[in-house]
């Protein structure tokens, strides 16, 4: 399938690795041009590298308040145009209610929550019919997660955000859609089977809930962005898209 995605312009936030970097790579061989953020230099080092003139890269911070204007004046400077965005909010502390501290909270909401509303927001009123928004949310937008306390307290949030402002731009022409991923290998899943003291036991106890039978390849997930981002998903907004393998069993 032709995505029709040759010389158009998108933002990926958390570009520089994981879920994001996985939707990099399937935007820019499809013949994209893309914004790639991150807080990491060496990692944004390493996008520019791979991918060279394909790529411009901007250290930038999801909580900051001016990182929209930047990464928007980015790609329009860089390219003349914007087409839309990957708007990935990274993954907030590990533990239960009773653990998570009012500062945990506090600094998750500004990052994951209003870091990832602000970027709609400001990105989504740049964009002209046929753009674009693509939130990376998770499977506890509609089943909690157990230990991930603020990720259940703040992703069903931000979905509902996201399904307000398709409401918003649609009559712009402007889609806007989330992304629910499961169990992806990626850093941060290692990170999250590491923390339990038994990586193996941890990763075996989640395979047997996703029908599957495995976790997922960043590719995977990247190939479903990348086609709702593009023009061939011309008709879907508003909706929440799991790349789980089939772990949730709610509709």
């Amino acid at each position: 399938m032709d995505l029709d995605l040759t010389d158009r312009v998108y933002v990926v936030t958390g570009g520089a690795r994981g879920l994001g970097r996985a939707t990099v790579d399937h935007l820019v061989a499809e013949g994209a041009r893309v914004v790639v953020s991150g807080r990491s230099s060496d990692s944004l080092a390493a996008v520019t590298g791979a991918l060279g003139e394909a790529v411009v890269t901007v250290a930038a911070d999801n909580a900051d308040p001016g990182t929209p204007a930047r990464l928007i004046a980015a790609a329009r400077d860089r390219w003349g145009r914007l087409d839309g965005a990957l708007i990935s909010v990274g993954g907030p502390a590990k533990g239960p209610v009773t653990g998570i501290t009012d500062e945990q909270w506090t600094s998750a909401f500004q990052s994951v929550f209003l870091g990832g509303v602000r970027l709609g927001r400001e990105i989504g009123q740049e964009l002209g019919p046929g753009g674009a928004l693509a939130f990376v949310l998770s499977s506890s937008v509609r089943a909690p997660l157990a230990d991930m306390a603020v990720s259940n307290g703040l992703r069903p949030g931000l979905a509902m955000v996201a399904k307000t402002l398709a409401d918003e731009l649609g009559p712009r022409g402007v889609r806007v859609n989330g992304l629910l991923p499961g169990r992806v290998r990626t850093e941060r899943t290692d990170e999250l089977d590491a923390a339990s003291g038994d990586p193996e036991a941890a990763e075996a106890a989640a395979v047997r809930a996703i029908p599957l039978g495995r976790y997922g390849a960043p590719e995977e997930f990247g190939r479903v962005a990348a086609f709702l981002l593009s023009p061939a998903a011309s008709f879907v907004s508003g909706a929440m898209v799991p790349v789980d393998g089939g772990m949730l069993r709610a509709l």
